[in-house]
């Protein structure tokens, strides 16, 4: 009883958070598949942790037409999924796509970050993983795509989805009927709205809800060529000069007969709009508050008293569901009849199914189909959707010639070939944009001696071509991609989009029987779907950068906005006058961008480049001198408005980051009283930023009503604190600067002391001048490793970038650093010649590098710049160096960070010594001084060891300066150690292989953190050179293999005798050239070690300790090793063409015993598969285990382990006196740089006096040992 109660508890648990089992309780016959394996391998096997039958679903082939179908048996919420691989099998499945449908047809992929999401799946046919989706998806089926799998066995799959029920009140709208919900009064006056609902529709036109008012108010929500317009207006004023209307439009390509969701949320003039977990925020134009409606709403569509005399917009034609206004169920009045329904001609509770069978095609995709053979007609008809400008919609061959059918630059291209007797072409063209990614329709007619080609079903502009003969048909027709070469091979080879409604001499082709291969062909479509994506929505071109699209990738054009890069996020102005004085440049007008990135655009100002100062200039359209006219209000004064040619937050960013501000003002008057002093109301103010008034004058401040000549005492009339007060008949004159910036500019000037019989003024005010830049020149000091700043947590998911300059006489340091669970983004001094950039977004580590020519640690200032975004990311050094890394195709692209951001050091990393200045995050600079101020280690402002020990990195290792001593990288060499000199190697059993695949020049890979090794990138080689040791006793076998995408390769073999052999095939030669040592068994156990050498054709070996001896290649032998493609060590598993001599001989049962340090120019392939942690393209088959090799050395004779006894006890005492010598300082080592670090006045200081604490706060486990 306990039990059951515990299981009821735990099974409430789940429902209420949404995570129940909902697969596993199903019957076998919810479970479907394209095929299996045989009877016990069904689709009904496929439950998650269950064994009956052969422990899962297997299908007959293992290709990517294969899917595994689950019937929920009702639409439920799924919010997670999980897989497994064929119990105790070697079938699994390693990635795979997820689709879903309410109706099991039609299907939608899930998509995550703006891309067809794959999953991640199975490495062993035992451990269950499970994916949490990133939004709840609602559907009845489900269907799993297996896009790869063992490659040791085959496709294999057990899966679960986890969820709960859903159940929605579901109206059909017909495009007549209408839902008018009345309210409860005739006049409703609305401060909140909150509005949702759920849509389905194949029509990219028609209004969902529609709501008025007589007093020009109004709520529209509906759909225009497919994407989602919100119209809002809270109301304009009379006289039409506050203009209410506001509209805002969301989605894309939402006539995909798909649900989505609608959330429209409203307090005042603040609105969310949300679109499928897409939100936008904005306000309301206009002044008012309330949405003043009369009498009703009406979802569906308008009512017929609402629509105008012209027709007006149409109704919604679709399924609507869960419409909930403000607390009301809307559907569920419906169906209870206590809405008005009455326009609807047949009211229908449930969603009719798509008739549509559409065909998705990508790059790749080709469709043949049947048509009627030795025919005189060409009829072919289909709609298709596409955003590629060009791409082939229908090929088919003619006897002879052939008719292409494609797009090209958005138009429609009729291409008919004709070529018996003498050569013949017809070109037909008809439309325009037809890449808008909108559903077109194409119907081309080729009869007797004419053809005819007609877009969207337009036939008045339709476009005939008089053929010079009668065509002859063979009766295939390619749809989508041909890509046979052949003399009449068509322009554009494949097609990007959808295609739907295919008519083939005059039938609807029917998908269904193609789909179950009862009809044509196929190759890579996907049938029943349309997963074409619009990837300018949301839009990921900033600063109005204009977005367009293909296929497969989006690019945005930045001409004219003031930015650049991939996403137009990078300014390319400096951010003040200052910074174009320390670039060199002399007085000029310049555009600046105070913010960078941010939201502020580009503007221009005026830059004073003085020796001591530079001043920034802002000038208003006042003239000097202006006569103050008397005005129509003599309460009101009159009123002067003063323009600048920028907006207020361009201006308030000059002044906000300025040392100092000032603007010249002056008063003219005769008879015309200013400030009124010293006892009155003023009689003219000025109002500035903020809109805040202002009652003292130049050469005064706030606070004080007097001029400058009542601050100075020298005023005409000593009665009075300003000239103009003493009210005389001659003109007098009150000027003076006004210097408080947070006041400044002067915007207004109300003069109210003009309406005076012989009253007289005049008014200067002059441009507004600031000097100095605290954002460029805000710089932090940092005296010691552990110091650090912290701010709040960086927020850029989407779009990053950060810039700032730093100076040391370090050569190592963290910059700064922000952590997520697993995200992170971090910027640090490498070495004194590198700075890196890395970080992840959820694809694995991404590390960019720049190099300077010179040394980084010279004491001067550099400048970097880094920007991730959706596209790429960038790094760039002084303006110089620049490295570019594109964003994989797929994958994660919001960086999520939780930790404070820390600027100097973080997480146990040895932080930055040094000075860092203008630290700016997406437009925002960070004020490092004011943090420093209350922060040890670090102060406001700014006041090599590998010369001497980078011998002892071996082996190819590379010396790395640190502030206190000195590391060796080892990552590109085969060894490992703080010296490169640990072997790094393998035992291999029977069977085992390690795989190494070089990468496309085309392909970008993330590179973490300490990669062993390069990415390699296949090419061209004229020398190469491998190396690597072994040790063995079983022959025969494959010790190195090196594949290409060629013929080419390069082989080390052990023959059936235990003699080495190197086989060289570089082409030109019938055989591969052969180099065999027969004078030696190396089958025997002990270690030997291989170096070979090629150098166009001279080849160089070296075999053990002995003597390297040279070959030669034939002259008839090519000597260029074309595209490299893969390193095989112990077996070859390998397609394409191979030598049969390798197979035959030397591949079976494959090599048994120890490689190590095996490297092939700057690859170390065993290393990489060694180093899982590490980011690579090696990969492991069978069982390997790490050994350094030494422990399969065979004795010889009891003598010879004698003699080496007694030489390694030699070189042991030789050793530990050696030891004790020169690590007699064990973690006492101190330096000249780092004693009086605490009390230094900056890091070069720090860096001078040399403090014995320095070396106290590295933690004990990363202490560096120096010789």
């Amino acid at each position: 009883m306990l039990n059951v109660c515990t299981t009821s508890t735990a099974a409430r648990a789940a429902s209420q958070r949404c995570d129940e089992v909902l697969a596993t309780p199903l019957p076998y016959s919810a479970f479907s598949s394209s095929s299996i394996l045989g009877a016990d391998f069904g689709a009904g096997y496929a439950k998650l942790n269950r064994r009956v039958g052969n422990g899962g679903w297997s299908p007959l082939d293992s290709d990517r037409y294969r899917w595994l179908q689950v019937d929920l048996r009702g639409r439920k919420q799924i919010t997670a999924i999980a897989t497994q691989g064929r119990y105790s099998s070697s079938d699994w499945t390693k990635q795979y796509r997820l689709l879903y449908s309410d109706t099991g047809s039609n299907w939608r992929p899930y998509r995550q970050d703006g891309n067809i999401w794959t999953f991640s799946g199975n490495w062993n046919s035992e451990r269950a993983v499970r994916h949490e989706l990133q939004y709840t998806i609602v559907g009845r089926y489900l269907r799993f795509i297996p896009l790869e799998w063992s490659e040791e066995g085959r496709i294999g799959l057990r899966v679960e989805a986890y969820g709960c029920a859903y159940w929605a009140d579901v109206i059909n709208f017909d495009g007549q009927g209408v839902i008018s919900y009345r309210f409860r009064q005739k006049k409703m006056k609305i401060l909140k709205d909150v509005i949702s609902l759920r849509f389905k529709t194949s029509k990219g036109d028609g209004v969902l809800l529609h709501g008025e008012g007589q007093q020009g108010d109004y709520l529209t929500l509906e759909l225009r060529r497919a994407k989602l317009v919100l119209q809002i207006n809270l109301g304009s004023n009379q006289y039409g000069s506050i203009q209410g209307h506001t509209s805002v439009s969301s989605g894309s390509l939402l006539d995909d007969d798909h649900w989505h969701s609608v959330l429209i949320e409203r307090y005042r003039r603040s609105v969310n709009f949300t679109l499928d977990q897409h939100t936008q925020s904005f306000r309301t134009n206009g002044e008012f508050d309330h949405l003043d409606l009369d009498y009703e709403i009406s979802f569906g569509g308008m009512p017929v008293s609402a629509k105008p005399s012209s027709g007006g917009p149409q109704n919604f034609v679709g399924c609507m569901e869960g419409i909930h206004y403000n607390g009301d169920n809307i559907t569920n009045l419906a169906r209870r009849k206590r809405v008005d329904t009455s326009s609807f001609r047949n009211l229908t509770y449930t969603c009719p199914v798509s008739q549509t069978f559409p065909a998705f095609f990508n790059s790749t995709s080709t469709l043949q189909l049947p048509g009627q053979s030795e025919a005189d007609t060409v009829s072919v008809s289909l709609q298709f959707r596409t955003w590629s400008p060009s791409g082939l919609l229908l090929f088919t061959p003619l006897m002879p010639g052939g008719v292409e059918l494609s797009l090209v630059e958005g138009k429609v291209v009729v291409h008919i070939y004709i070529s018996q007797g003498k050569n013949a072409r017809v070109d037909i063209s008809s439309g325009s944009g037809l890449n808008d990614g909108q559903w077109h329709s194409v119907h081309f007619l080729a009869l007797e001696s004419f053809a005819m080609l007609t877009i969207n079903g337009d036939e008045t502009s339709s476009v005939r071509a008089s053929l010079p003969i009668q065509i002859r048909t063979i009766g295939d027709y390619y749809f989508g991609g041909y890509f046979p070469r052949t003399d009449l091979s068509p322009s554009q080879r494949s097609f990007q989009g959808c295609m739907q409604l295919i008519h083939v001499d005059g039938e609807l082709v029917d998908l269904h029987a193609v789909e179950k291969g009862m009809l044509g062909s196929f190759e890579n479509v996907s049938l029943d779907m349309c997963a074409i994506i619009d990837r300018c929505v949301p839009n990921h071109c900033e600063h109005g950068g204009r977005c367009s699209q293909t296929g497969d990738t989006f690019k945005c054009s930045c001409d004219g906005t003031g930015y650049t890069g991939a996403t137009c996020h990078t300014s390319v102005y400096e951010q003040s006058c200052e910074e174009y004085k320390h670039l060199g440049r002399t007085s000029d007008s310049y555009w600046i961008d105070p913010d960078g990135s941010g939201p502020l655009e580009p503007f221009k100002v005026s830059c004073n480049m003085m020796e001591d100062k530079v001043w920034t200039t802002l000038v208003n359209d006042l003239p000097p001198q202006s006569a103050v006219s008397s005005g129509s209000d003599p309460a009101q004064g009159t009123v002067l408005r003063l323009n600048y040619s920028m907006t207020t937050d361009q201006v308030n960013a000059i002044t906000s980051s300025a040392e100092h501000c000032e603007q010249y003002v002056a008063y003219a008057c005769r008879m015309s009283r200013l400030l009124n002093s010293p006892d009155g109301s003023p009689y003219t103010w000025w109002v500035g930023r903020g809109n805040e008034k202002h009652f003292y004058w130049g050469g005064s401040g706030p606070g004080i009503q007097k001029c400058a000549c009542g601050i100075e005492r020298n005023c005409t009339d000593p009665n009075y604190y300003c000239n103009c007060d003493a009210d005389q008949r001659q003109w007098r004159e009150d000027a003076g600067v006004l210097m408080y910036k947070d006041h400044l500019p002067v915007t207004q000037v109300i003069v109210g002391d003009t309406q005076r019989s012989g009253s007289e003024a005049k008014l200067t005010v002059g441009p507004l001048r600031c000097q100095g830049d605290r954002n460029y020149w805000n710089a932090a000091s940092f005296n010691t490793p552990a110091s650090y700043l912290h701010f709040p947590t960086f927020r850029g998911e989407t779009s990053a970038d950060i810039s700032f300059y730093f100076k040391t006489s370090s050569s190592y340091g963290v910059f700064l650093e922000n952590m997520g669970n697993n995200d992170f983004i971090r910027l640090e001094l490498k070495s004194a010649y590198m700075v890196s950039f890395s970080f992840d977004v959820g694809n694995g580590p991404v590390e960019l590098t720049v190099r300077s020519l010179t040394p980084l640690n010279d004491d001067q200032w550099h400048r970097v710049e880094a920007e991730r975004n959706v596209k790429e990311a960038v790094l760039r050094l002084d303006k110089q160096h620049r490295e570019v890394r594109a964003a994989p195709p797929q994958g994660h692209t919001q960086l999520q960070l939780y930790s404070q951001l820390f600027v100097g050091a973080s997480g146990g990393q040895r932080g930055f010594l040094g000075c860092i200045r203008s630290l700016k995050m997406n437009g925002v600079t960070l004020d490092l001084e004011e943090r420093a101020k209350v922060t040890p280690g670090v102060k406001p402002g700014c006041s090599g060891h590998c010369s001497s020990y980078g011998m002892h990195c071996q082996n190819g290792g590379k010396c790395v300066e640190k502030y206190n001593g000195y590391s060796c990288d080892c990552s590109l060499t085969a060894f490992d150690g703080p010296f490169c000199t640990d072997d790094v190697g393998g035992y291999f059993e029977s069977g085992t292989m390690v795989r190494y695949d070089f990468m496309s020049d085309s392909t970008s890979a993330p590179v973490g953190k300490g990669v062993s090794g390069a990415l390699g990138v296949e090419g061209n080689l004229t020398q190469e050179e491998l190396s690597f040791s072994f040790s063995t006793s079983h022959a025969p076998s494959v010790l190195v293999y090196i594949s290409s995408k060629t013929q080419d390769y390069l082989a080390v073999v052990l023959r059936h005798n235990g003699t080495l052999q190197i086989r060289y095939s570089l082409g030109g030669l019938k055989e591969p050239f052969t180099i065999s040592l027969d004078h030696r068994n190396m089958a025997n156990g002990q270690p030997h070690s291989v170096n070979i050498s090629r150098q166009e054709r001279l080849i160089q070996l070296q075999l053990d300790h002995y003597p390297t001896v040279s070959y030669s290649l034939p002259d008839a032998s090519d000597t260029v090793f074309n595209l490299v493609k893969t390193i095989f060590l112990g077996k070859v598993f390998e397609t394409g063409q191979i030598d049969p001599v390798l197979i035959e001989r030397y591949n079976s049962p494959g090599f048994v015993g120890c490689l190590s340090r095996v490297q092939f120019n700057r690859i170390a392939p065993l290393k990489a598969a060694l180093r899982p942690a590490i980011p690579s393209t090696a990969s492991i088959q069978g069982v390997l285990v790490e050994s350094n090799c030494a422990a399969f050395e065979c004795c010889v004779c009891l003598c010879l382990i004698c003699i080496i006894a007694v030489v390694i006890f030699t070189i042991l005492c030789t050793l530990v006196f050696l030891v004790r010598h020169m690590f007699r300082h064990k973690g006492s080592y101190h330096t000249n740089e780092a004693k009086g670090a605490e009390s230094a006045d900056c890091a070069d200081a720090a860096i001078i006096v040399n403090d014995p604490a320095f070396t106290e706060t590295i933690d004990e486990s990363k202490k560096e040992w120096f010789i």
